[in-house]
């Protein structure tokens, strides 16, 4: 299944509709999804290198318009769907300490977090419960997710035959090495 997964994923990277799909899986790991977008952007970048930059432009443009969305969920839809999505992935305790940190750190929460396997949807659902201000809000998304796929795109760009050929070989050490990560950045922010 893995393997099918990153075959999928490569094969889409030459298809019309690679840029389409990127962009769906960024908005919504910004927003709601529980899935990090590298998982989609490493194996199109490395099936694609020449649009490297293309598709972390991508990545961040969407990222940053679902974590609006995320941001307006917790501003305008709290009450509903924001506590429903903070129960669902079990972080109420945790998005009360960012809602806290918010008054003093508001600007660094987002910068420091936005780089981190800790989920990205709750410091865009978070900002807006706090009603953080929202041009600083898009502004710091957009350098901290900028940061984050594009770093990951020239790595690939740069060092792409010998990273696919590591991938490929140990295909499923590193679905489970990402998938640790993921479920690390929950344990973190439900542990600690």
């Amino acid at each position: 299944m893995i393997e099918r997964t990153y075959r999928w994923a490569l094969g889409l990277a030459g298809s019309k509709h690679a840029e389409a799909a990127l962009a769906a899986v960024s908005a919504a790991e910004a927003s709601f999804l529980p899935i990090i977008p590298e998982l989609m952007l490493v194996p199109m970048v490395l099936a694609r290198p020449d649009k490297a930059w293309r598709l972390a432009f991508v990545c961040t443009i969407a990222s940053v318009a679902g974590g609006v969305v995320g941001y307006a969920i917790g501003a305008l839809l709290y009450e509903t769907v924001g506590q429903w999505l903070i129960q669902l992935y079990g972080l109420q305790d945790k998005a009360t300490q960012f809602q806290a940190m918010y008054d003093e750190y508001g600007l660094w929460v987002i910068l420091v977090k936005g780089l981190t396997p800790i989920p990205y949807k709750l410091v865009t659902i978070v900002s807006g419960i706090a009603h953080f201000n929202i041009w600083v809000f898009i502004a710091a998304s957009f350098v901290t997710r900028g940061v984050r796929f594009f770093i990951v795109a020239a790595l690939l760009r740069h060092y792409g035959a010998p990273v696919q050929a590591f991938i490929e070989k140990r295909l499923t050490l590193v679905f489970l090495a990402v998938l640790a990560c993921v479920v690390a950045g929950f344990a973190a922010l439900k542990y600690l």
